[in-house]
């Protein structure tokens, strides 16, 4: 039996209009769903808070099973929900299947989130017991977009849900189903209590009265850095905690010792990997001056070898560009670096949505497409003369999200890493890796730190609460 049904996946009859789920790839109608205004997320919001006091009363075993049936269930309707995925997004099968199995893998790390120690006893200076304990925020509300829309959705979603929180999920219309319904229909399946998981596509409308609404103590916003700073605002004049994981222009430094015949497939993958469409994708390719030549060739050869279509008819290595107003992004920073000088040396061109993985030679600090976010498959490459430039050149710009470094020597790839401010490192890899148990997070106008993981979670998801107990009521001397 299907987990989605067009009859019932919107119990709640919203006020934002209706809206055409289109699939990229042919640009056919997958869904029409109904979009949420400001009125439809204070009711949500009102309606949240009102289910959720019974909710964190629960046994943490109680809540601790709903998650855990809930990353059985990605498992059990993976071809459903891969196929909306794959169409929805515009996602090969491969990427479609990551976010499936991380989908599964942050439910069962939330799942272990509800045991855990919630406090500690602390010593004082007067005669009674004096303790804190972590308790539940209450409503949070999660903004997520279009890219990895499962994934976004659901490591928030998860953690504040085993935490005793309820949710308010406002997904990007464009995935509406992958991103958000798909969720309300795994979690009611699970048996999570009605009212603790709301689900309401919609703009920016919808995204702004989230933030400001008085029942949503905390938000969790995954998106663009200029919409993050807007988010971020917001939250702080009104006190709220603001949890943003934004954009990022992630450098992949090649140093003299690589191996360029293992170097060449890892750097591929992450300028091209779902089409560049990834906060973490290797936007800035460093490279020795020794590999230089040589890595601009084999790279661009790599780029020509690569299938570009329709993922979900056709065995591909990129599927589309998400809409034709990102593909103009893409397009137009990639002819202002090519007029200001940059050499093209391979992609560039594009039919309809499906845009060719793009390698620019001969970038600097006033190419357009190196010194800004693209979110497209396009890789430019710069050499370096030594380390210490590498460095600069790595740290240099506004975002501090990712960083790879490829060497044989994982000791000085170490040392280099430590003089480059980001929140992410992997030596001998590419900048794209996500695991549940991970923390997650950039620093600088990448974000406001790690937040998903672990210890991170609790963070994100509870506030602190100290509290004493004493067995006579306190004297005092008035």
């Amino acid at each position: 039996m299907p987990l989605l049904d067009p009859k019932t996946w919107q119990s709640r009859t919203l006020a934002g209009g209706e809206y055409a789920v289109t699939e990229p790839a042919t640009g056919e109608t997958l869904a029409t769903v109904t979009l949420a205004a400001a009125e439809d997320v204070a009711t949500a919001a009102r309606d949240a808070r009102a289910a959720q006091a019974e909710w964190a009363k629960a046994p943490h075993f109680v809540r601790a099973a709903v998650l855990r049936r809930a990353g059985d269930l990605f498992a059990a309707h993976a071809d459903e929900l891969r196929e909306w995925i794959v169409r929805e997004s515009g996602s090969i099968p491969g990427k479609a299947d990551f976010e499936l199995h991380v989908a599964a893998q942050e439910c069962y790390e939330a799942a272990a989130l509800a045991s855990r120690p919630s406090g500690q006893i602390l010593p004082s200076e007067a005669p009674r017991l004096s303790y804190t304990r972590r308790v539940p925020v209450g409503v949070v509300g999660v903004i997520s977009p279009f890219n990895a829309p499962l994934i976004l959705s659901i490591r928030s979603v998860a953690p504040a849900l085993a935490l005793g929180n309820a949710v308010v999920l406002k997904p990007d219309p464009r995935t509406a189903v992958c991103g958000g319904l798909a969720l309300a229909a795994v979690f009611a399946e699970a048996g999570l209590p009605e009212g603790l998981l709301h689900v309401l596509p919609g703009g920016p409308e919808a995204g702004r009265a989230l933030v400001a609404d008085p029942n949503v103590p905390v938000i969790s916003f995954t998106g663009s850095t200029a919409a993050g700073r807007v988010v971020g605002e917001a939250a702080g004049r009104l006190l709220k905690r603001a949890h943003l994981e934004l954009g990022g222009n992630s450098a992949l430094i090649v140093l003299e010792d690589a191996d360029i015949d293992a170097v060449i497939s890892t750097a591929a993958w992450g300028s091209f990997f779902h089409q560049g469409q990834i906060c973490m994708t290797t936007g800035r390719h460093l490279v020795h001056a020794s590999l230089y030549e040589e890595y601009v060739e084999r790279l661009a050869a790599k780029a020509d070898s690569l299938a570009v279509g329709d993922p979900h008819r056709e065995q591909v290595h990129l599927g589309p560009i998400i809409d034709s107003a990102q593909l103009a992004k893409i397009q137009g920073l990639v002819e202002s670096s090519t007029a200001r000088g940059a050499k093209l040396a391979a992609g560039g061109t594009h039919e309809g949505l499906f845009y060719r993985p793009t390698v620019l030679a001969g970038v600097d600090d006033t190419t357009p497409a190196y010194a800004e976010e693209v979110f497209g498959p396009v890789a430019p490459v710069r050499s370096f003369a030594d380390a210490d430039e590498a460095a600069a050149l790595a740290a240099a710009g506004p975002y501090g999200l990712s960083l790879g470094i490829v060497t044989r020597d994982t000791a000085r790839g170490l040392d280099l890493a430590e003089r480059i401010p980001t929140g992410i490192v992997h030596i001998n890899d590419q900048t794209v890796n996500d695991e549940a148990v991970a923390p997650f997070g950039g620093i600088a106008a990448s974000g406001t730190g790690a937040r998903f993981g672990g210890e991170a979670n609790l963070e994100a998801f509870t506030d602190v609460r100290w509290t004493t107990v004493r067995g006579d009521v306190a004297p005092y001397p008035f």
